[in-house]
């Protein structure tokens, strides 16, 4: 059997497409936000911080996305010891992307020793449940002045409580 046509068994778990026309088109692929931090060793200097923060930032967009938002942090400690370390430098970074160079970035951050702890977490699921809850609360108070001629609840309890004030 020649490897051009090698069908990886089913026992490994998820499917692999065989052929170039199965896979995923990625410039199709929707939009996903994401957040990155990162602790860095408190001893790192600025510069190699600045050149760090680069590179992350380069990687994003040599993959495919962007870096909509960067946020330095700075020095804080730290909740608990994380690798003998009490404080650590926070570094945060908001991603819009694939999430193919999310991946990459983990990767690169797993073997980096100057990275103390990373977490990467998906926003754009977040945002949507937000926007539900927002839009939800909104309709509640739109109905509820409808019910009500206009006033909420806390106008009529003041005008109630000015009454009683003026007696």
């Amino acid at each position: 059997m020649s490897p051009d046509n090698f069908q990886t068994p089913s026992y490994f778990g998820r499917y692999r497409p065989r052929f170039e026309s199965q896979k995923e088109d990625t410039d199709l692929a929707e939009s996903r936000v994401y957040e990155l931090m990162y602790i860095a060793d408190p001893a790192t200097d600025s510069d190699t911080l600045e050149q760090l923060n680069k590179d992350i930032g380069e990687l994003v967009e040599s993959e495919g996305g962007s870096v909509v938002k960067f946020e330095d942090m700075g020095k804080r400690e730290l909740a608990y010891r994380i690798k003998k370390f009490t404080e650590g430098h926070y570094c945060l970074f908001e991603i819009e992307g694939s999430g193919s160079e999310i991946a990459e970035l983990e990767r690169r951050m797993r073997v980096n020793d100057k990275i103390v702890r990373y977490l990467t977490v998906r926003v754009d699921e977040e945002r949507k449940a937000a926007e539900k809850i927002e839009e939800k609360r909104r309709k509640r108070k739109e109905k509820l002045s409808e019910l009500t001629g206009g006033r909420s609840d806390d106008e009529d309890s003041r005008r109630r409580r000015d009454e009683e004030e003026e007696e």
